[in-house]
């Protein structure tokens, strides 16, 4: 018997039914060993020894797999063809070996794509694990646990409220918060265009100044309105004639297939997916044998699927969008290390494959593929100058015209930032020297300059990629994990850095500034890959970096918490208190003006106070810096018409809010992050008001109530809460929707609506999707039926579906349902839990991300 180990159970039973009678194939499930979140778990004494542990969950797996190691004749590693599948397989492979299970004869064999052919010309051609990917794997896991279990507890004692930081995580906000600095410093510049809208043969057509009183136009060059007016006025006397028509050719070549990086991109713009999201559904589509491995960053496909490309080009649509010759790409991402085929169907014949977002995925791999082997675009630009009598104004107008669509007719690359209409796309009617086309009106249109852009998931995976931060397999984790720590947000797909975000960023700045430098971050990929590639020693890149790590976080330590606030004052300061352009000192309390307001830390995080404390009271943000700083925290929306009293806009430590009233007995309400920037009096009043009482509800007879809680937006009725998805739900929620929302909750558990909850995907079996929630007693996972808790020493920002699915299989096999009502068997283990607080907090940790 030959024992076949994988990590999945979708994939193992795919495979099972490849083999023989003579092959058994089992999961492992992912990663059944870590290392431990405790201290001296990597040993830079010892040579960086790593102190392996077997997560408690995988030990009735592992039993299953040393049992039937022990009988097999042959033990066969045939995990994923990456640095993370040669690592789980040399994982089993010591585990093993330490049961004394090891068959004599191990192989590893790797495959692309799970189709027969490919897994069995895998195992023809067996081969050994690959030491150089190991020692690479050891190399980055050791690092990301150095840097969380040094620097976190710097971050705990020296920043209030810091959760963690991970060597590229932190690198990847500072990304976030270097454009968000970009956009406070930008200065809109003003300018304007001057547009003719004319007519040739019936056809309407736009053309742009580009020369006034004989000096050409830049876009900037006409910077105000008064100068507009006059060119306007100078377009609409003149009499224009075609001066030129300069017609040329053009090619668009097709993009190449997939790799990691450009399909999580072109997902999030074309298909709305998080990044995480799509490798989710993408895991499914491979483990389903319809596409290739998915992470990559190659862009080459094999010579069959070329030829199979080809084939389906020419059924799909004829001879003449066939190239001559087969299409051949090279990687262009900075750092490419992994051999890999880019992503594509593992059948070219199937055009689509599942329902849902696995067909939507499925469609734009199949496309992208099939349009990268198609023949180039056939483009006519042209461009018209059309000049006035006295040669002293000039218009220019643009087209342009596809002559054969080539791969355009199946597949258009997206874009990130679209703006406006590209005047080249327009199209012309047909212009000839001497034409004199009709003029129907002159607009002249005012603009400013834009600042960038901030990042959305897309911009910001090719921002890493083309930095070399960061690889393929990690693109997912690393923004999830920020969304996770709420070091960013989401805002209409754009990452907005916050609070906690920003002075994490600040603190590494100034602290530890080369370790989040670009440069220094994408050097050590250099290093890992050259470790990967036998070009360099894993210890002496480890020992590299610790040499200068270790003694900075020291130092760091032995500062005083006030000096260090201090010292973040002084260099946030351009940001904190900019200057008012005035005169004035930025730093002057607004309250008192007296005292200077300056950075402070506190049990819950940084703020900004006055030094006439406690004399003077007055406090705002840490986020409320830059041009809200003038505002000075209070801002009067009006009166109450009701009560005739004050409504006041407030910053307060824990973010704005707003208050009815003064004292004790004033009313007062937070304001969430999604009306912040429309707040006026009605709506404060609005949310003063809350909660509201929607109705009665037509069955229970009981009220039905709407509300801002500590976990969001919320419906309250008979007792339990149901999530509600904005704070515009809250203010106008029907009855009729109300009711409908209820039944929806109550038909997933009508648990409380704590927490949305985190989906791992869909249960193998079922089809029902399982959640991620944090419970009463700790992270729990559920497929709305059955709750599984997950064991102490599991890092829940790393469960896995099959994991998931796992517990939840034994929990029924033990008879488990709902958790039963002891309430005095239940006080132990919650004691035990705040006892080990600080274990908590540096397993958190330990995850770079």
């Amino acid at each position: 018997m030959q024992l076949v180990v994988v990590e999945s159970p979708a994939k193992a039973k795919t495979i099972e039914g490849y083999l023989g009678r003579d092959f058994r194939v089992l999961a492992s499930y992912g990663h059944i060993r870590d290392l431990p979140p405790k201290d001296g778990s990597v040993d830079p004494e010892a040579g960086f020894a790593m102190s392996w542990e077997t997560y408690p969950d995988k030990a009735k797996r592992l039993k299953e797999i040393a049992d039937l190691a022990k009988t097999a004749d042959r033990l066969i590693l045939a995990t994923d063809p990456d640095r993370e599948g040669e690592a789980i397989s040399w994982h089993v492979q010591e585990v093993l070996r330490a049961k004394k299970a090891l068959p004599s004869k191990v192989d590893r064999v790797t495959f692309n794509a799970i189709t027969k052919a490919a897994v069995t010309e895998a195992m023809a051609h067996p081969r050994a694990l690959d030491d150089d990917l190991i020692d690479a794997y050891r190399a980055r896991r050791a690092l990301d646990y150095l840097v969380g279990f040094t620097l976190s507890p710097v971050l705990w004692r020296k920043l209030p409220g810091a959760k963690s930081a991970g060597r590229v995580q932190s690198v990847a906000l500072r990304l976030i918060v270097d454009r968000e600095r970009e956009i406070e410093a930008f200065k809109p510049q003003e300018y304007w265009s001057v547009i003719a809208r004319m007519e040739q043969g019936g056809t309407p057509f736009v053309a742009r100044l580009v020369r006034f009183e004989g000096s050409k136009i830049d876009r900037l060059t006409i910077g105000d309105g008064a100068t507009a007016d006059r060119a306007k006025a100078a377009v609409e006397a003149g009499h224009f004639t075609v001066q030129s028509v300069e017609v040329k050719p053009a090619m668009r070549n097709p993009p190449p297939p997939f790799t990691t990086s450009s399909l999580q991109q072109e997902a999030a713009r074309k298909l709305g997916f998080s990044a995480s999201h799509t490798m989710r559904v993408a895991q499914g589509l491979y483990e389903d044998g319809l596409i290739t491995y998915m992470r990559t960053d190659g862009v080459q496909m094999d010579g069959s699927a070329i030829a199979a490309a080809r084939a389906a080009i020419a059924r799909r649509f004829d001879g003449g969008y066939v190239p001559d010759k087969p299409r051949h790409y090279q990687t262009k991402a900075k750092n490419a290390q992994e051999a890999h085929e880019a992503i594509r169907p593992t059948d070219f014949g199937r055009e689509r494959a599942g329902s849902g977002d696995h067909a939507r995925l499925y469609e734009l791999i199949f496309k992208r593929a099939l349009a990268s082997q198609m023949a180039s675009a056939q483009l006519e630009r042209t461009a018209v100058e059309l000049v006035e009598a006295t040669g002293r104004h000039a218009l220019r107008a643009t087209g342009q015209v596809i002559r054969f669509p080539g791969f355009l007719a199946l597949y258009e690359e997206g874009r990130d930032d679209v703006s406006g209409e590209d005047e080249d796309s327009r199209l012309l009617p047909p212009l000839r020297q001497g034409d004199v086309p009709a003029k129907h009106g002159v607009d002249a249109e005012q603009h400013f300059t834009q600042p960038p852009p901030r990042f959305s998931e897309a911009s910001l995976v090719k921002r890493l990629e083309e930095l070399g931060i960061g690889r393929p397999s990690t693109y997912a984790s690393i923004l999830q994990v920020l969304k996770d720590r709420a070091y960013v947000r989401l805002d209409k797909n754009r990452f907005h850095p916050e609070e906690s975000g920003r002075l994490l960023t600040a603190f590494l700045e100034r602290f530890f500034e080369r370790y989040v430098s670009y440069d220094f971050t994408a050097g050590l990929e250099d290093e890992l890959d050259d470790v990967s590639g036998g070009r360099a020693d894993w210890q002496a890149v480890l020992e590299a970096f610790w040499r200068d790590f270790k003694p900075r976080t020291a130092e760091v330590m032995e500062q005083k918490p006030s000096d260090v606030t201090a010292a973040l004052d002084e260099f946030l300061a351009p940001w904190l208190f900019p200057d008012l352009g005035d005169g004035s000192d930025p730093r002057a309390c607004p309250k008192c003006e007296a005292g200077r307001l300056a950075l402070r830390g506190g049990r819950f995080g940084s703020f900004v106070a006055c030094s006439n404390y406690p004399e003077c009271k007055f406090t705002r943000p840490f986020a409320q810096g830059g041009s809200d700083a003038a505002e000075g925290g209070d801002e009067a929306l009006g009166t109450d018409p009701d009560s005739g009293l004050e409504v006041t806009r407030k910053a307060g430590r824990f973010g704005p809010y707003v208050q009815l009233g003064d004292g004790k007995e004033a009313k007062r309400s937070s304001i969430p992050a999604d009306v912040a920037n429309s707040l006026d009096l009605e709506l404060a009043l609005r949310l003063l008001a809350l909660p509201r009482e929607v109705g009665t509800h037509p069955e229970s007879g009981k009220v039905i109530a709407a509300g801002l809680g500590r976990y969001g937006p919320y419906l309250l009725h008979d007792g339990k809460y149901t999530k509600l998805s904005s704070t515009e739900d809250v203010l106008e929620i029907g009855m009729n929707a109300a009711v409908t929302r209820i039944a929806e909750g109550n038909a997933r558990g009508g648990r409380p609506a704590k927490a949305a909850g985190k989906e791992l995907g869909a249960h193998p079996d079922s089809g029902v999707t399982i959640k991620l929630l944090d419970g009463r007693f700790g992270p729990y996972v559920s497929d709305g039926t059955t709750h599984a808790t997950l064991p102490k020493s599991a890092d829940k920002d790393a469960v896995t579906l099959e994991e998931a699915v796992e517990l939840i299989n034994a929990k029924i096999a033990k008879g488990g349902g709902k958790p039963k009502k002891k309430v005095a068997a239940k006080k132990a283990p919650a004691k035990k839990a705040t006892a080990k607080k600080p274990a908590a907090k540096k397993a958190a940790a330990k995850k770079d991300g």
